[in-house]
């Protein structure tokens, strides 16, 4: 049955923890050509009138630190729903339940996930 007991939803957990580290990977960073040509609705002369624009928001440290902390966390909690979902649905038993999840909950601290 591979899953399905929460509707596949430990997926967006795993996509809000995409999303911020897109967010801590952009922190301040000066957008591209092909981002800076996405704001069509800015004109030619935008960025000579603020060219603090040419640049993604730079969060302070601090929240930089939390959005890295929300991400082990997401993470966490999307292992634990997605191992909790295939042992309701089945999929595993008992005994393999407990063994992916340290295994993945391994992989994740490891950094080879």
């Amino acid at each position: 049955m591979s899953g399905g007991a929460f509707n596949y939803d430990q997926y967006k957990i795993s996509y809000i923890a995409d999303e911020i580290e897109q967010y801590i990977r952009d922190n301040g960073r000066e957008k591209t050509k092909r981002e800076l040509d996405e704001e069509k609705w800015r004109d030619s002369d935008w960025y000579e009138k603020y060219p603090e624009d040419k640049f993604h928001y730079k969060h302070q440290d601090e929240i930089i630190e939390v959005f890295k902390e929300a991400v082990k966390a997401l993470r966490v909690a999307q292992i634990y729903a997605h191992r909790i979902d295939w042992y309701i649905s089945g999929d595993d038993g008992e005994e393999s339940f407990i063994e992916r999840l340290k295994e993945d909950l391994n992989k994740l601290e490891n950094g080879s996930e």
